[in-house]
Parts: structure tokens; sequence; C-alpha cells
């Protein structure tokens, strides 16, 4: 019988996509309408969404690669 792998749930790769995508298109809607200070929140958003994307992605791989030595083990 073939063992089926497991799923992990990426969430935070949609959100942090998401909220980078926000933080993008709150930097030109800011910078258009000249209001600094939801600008200066805009690319606070935009800093802190790629790094949560990059955080995300190492544990994944991380854990996938724990799998794979689990099973060279087994």
């Amino acid at each position: 019988m073939e063992e089926k792998k497991k799923l992990r749930c990426p969430l935070g790769v949609p959100g942090g996509i998401i909220a980078a995508l926000i933080g993008l298109v709150g930097i030109v809607l800011n910078i258009i309408n000249y209001d600094t200070f939801n600008l200066l929140i805009s690319i606070a958003l935009l800093l802190l969404a790629m790094p949560f994307v990059r955080v995300t992605m190492m544990v994944h791989g991380a854990n996938d690669r724990l799998d794979e030595l689990e099973n060279k083990i087994k």
C-alpha cells in the first residue's frame, strides 16, 4: 500500500502575498493622494509581509526534509 504524503497547510504564503499586494496598492494610492502617514503604514506592511512569506516557505521546506530523513531511517 502506498503511503500518502502529509499535507501541509501553507496559509502563511498566500497570506503574506496578499499582505504584500495590499501594501503595494496602498503605496501607489497614497502617493497619488499625498497621504504620508498611510504611506508609511503601507510601506511597513510591505516590509513585514515579505519576510513572513520567506520564513513560512523555509519552515515548510525544513519539515519536508525532516520527513525524508525519517523515511530513510525507517
